[in-house]
């Protein structure tokens, strides 16, 4: 990251890791906070069959910022858990970059529900996802 100075939630995130899928699609973190996660990632690699970024795609960077982001809120000894994902797709993006910002919409002791919009290289929505999770303990037994 350069000279930049890193967040204490960024580097939270950094040091925990998205996951194989998130890493393996490209996605990028480059803001995180409980109040407010940005990520990137490229529609090469991420297509359908037709050269549109694929609809799962979107959804998958949702669900990567929304999780990591109740689990952030969620704190130590805590864990987030999906309960419901929707994606209402309203563009396609072709090529370049599409940039995910993940707000909260409820920030619950049980329940967490973040808004995270997707927009294209020009700063269009091209998909609005809502992410549901539960927080709960971490199992002691796993």
């Amino acid at each position: 990251m350069g000279d930049v100075v890193m967040s204490e939630g960024l580097r939270w995130a950094t040091e925990r890791g998205m996951g194989a899928l998130a890493e393996k699609m490209g996605i990028e973190f480059t803001e995180f906070s409980v109040e407010r996660s940005v990520a990137t990632m490229p529609v090469e690699g991420n297509t359908q069959p037709v050269g549109l970024l694929h609809g799962g795609a979107y959804v998958v960077l949702g669900e990567s910022l929304g999780s990591m982001a109740a689990n952030l809120h969620a704190g130590p000894g805590r864990l987030a858990v999906g309960l419901d994902i929707n994606a209402t797709h309203t563009r396609s993006a072709r090529s370049g970059v599409v940039t995910g910002v993940c707000t909260p919409l409820h920030l619950g002791r049980s329940v967490t529900v973040h808004e995270i919009v997707v927009t294209d290289d020009e700063g269009r929505r091209c998909s609005t996802i809502r992410i549901t999770n539960m927080i709960k303990d971490v199992p002691t037994d796993a």
